[in-house]
């Protein structure tokens, strides 16, 4: 068994979790003994900012057999850099690939639970582990949910199951189209045979639902993915999260940056072209009162996100 395991850092925002992820990582990797493994990682940093290169180099003389590094001279975006990274570990002739974001933690025995659910199931595509809130500032784990997955409801609207949530187990035993783009563990094949133009993940994207776009190109082929809920990790999320409900919602993009709000904007909106023909019409109609909605609701209070339109139409001509 081959696994090959990507991340992709950023400037700041990954920098200051390398000094607790690197080893949670390895040590989560050292449960696997009989594993052939290979640690890849692209940095987006901007040029003048190589914090996150500087700490990946000693780690890659610590230890010259475990990583491969990439780079670029601007930043290519989430996933154009994982397309690369994935392209490399087919290189690697992996059989696995476990995509994962440096703001993660993980239990030391995740990796081998997730593995093992998918050498038990070979109609699984990808498998997601739960994952936890990481309250990185003040240094502890909790027993609040990020995510257990992706769930689909219809007009193409994605959500991490759970979020938000205390853990009780409720969500053990639920289906998911797939894993969350915080950690997911996926099938090289399976990511193989969905890869079109634009890569295994769709480069048009360039950051944000490329996750959800994934899992939904994987699930229309036929795929499955599943929750392995004893393998657990913990994520620290760059927005806290209120709780559910359009006072909290409201809340949650207040605390969001005007970029990140307007790359979910325009990305939704290719979300729902990509795949509007493959929707059921109660789907159809949903996503028409979602594009309707959207667009009131940037013309009211987010009309930054109305720059995106010219984008949206850009994306799709190219």
């Amino acid at each position: 068994m081959k696994l090959a395991v990507g991340f992709v850092t950023y400037n700041d925002s990954s920098a200051k979790y390398l000094g607790d992820f690197l080893p949670s990582l390895r040590h989560s990797l050292n449960f696997l003994p009989v594993v052939d493994k290979r640690i890849l990682t692209f940095d987006n940093s901007s040029q003048d900012n190589n914090i996150n290169r500087l700490a990946l180099e000693y780690f890659v003389r610590e230890h010259p057999d475990e990583m491969i590094s990439f780079s670029s001279k601007e930043n290519i975006g989430f996933g154009s850099a994982y397309n690369v990274l994935i392209t490399q570990a087919k290189k690697l002739k992996a059989e696995y690939f476990l995509m994962i974001n440096p703001d993660v933690l993980l239990e030391p025995d995740a990796i081998e639970k997730l593995l093992s659910k998918m050498e038990t199931n070979k109609d699984l595509a990808s498998v997601s582990p739960k994952i936890l809130r990481w309250d990185f500032n003040n240094h502890k784990q909790t027993k609040q949910l990020d995510s257990c997955g992706l769930s689909l409801k219809s007009g193409l609207r994605f959500n991490d199951l759970g979020q938000g949530e205390i853990d009780n187990d409720q969500y053990n035993e639920t289906e998911i189209i797939g894993p969350s783009g915080a950690i997911g563990l996926f099938r090289l094949s399976a990511l193989e045979s969905i890869k079109d133009k634009y890569g295994y993940f769709d480069s048009r994207f360039f950051m944000y639902k490329e996750d959800c776009d994934l899992a939904y190109r994987l699930h229309l082929a036929g795929f499955k993915s599943a929750l392995v809920p004893e393998a657990l990790a913990y994520h620290d999320r760059t927005a806290a999260f209120y709780g559910k409900g359009i006072s909290q919602s409201l809340l949650n993009r207040r605390q969001t940056s005007k970029q990140v709000r307007a790359w979910s904007f325009k990305n939704q909106h290719l979300l729902f072209v990509k795949h509007f023909k493959n929707e059921n019409f109660k789907s159809k109609f949903v996503v028409i009162a979602r594009v309707v909605v959207m667009f009131v609701f940037s013309l009211i209070l987010e009309q930054f996100n109305l720059k995106q339109y010219p984008n949206i139409v850009r994306v799709l001509k190219s």
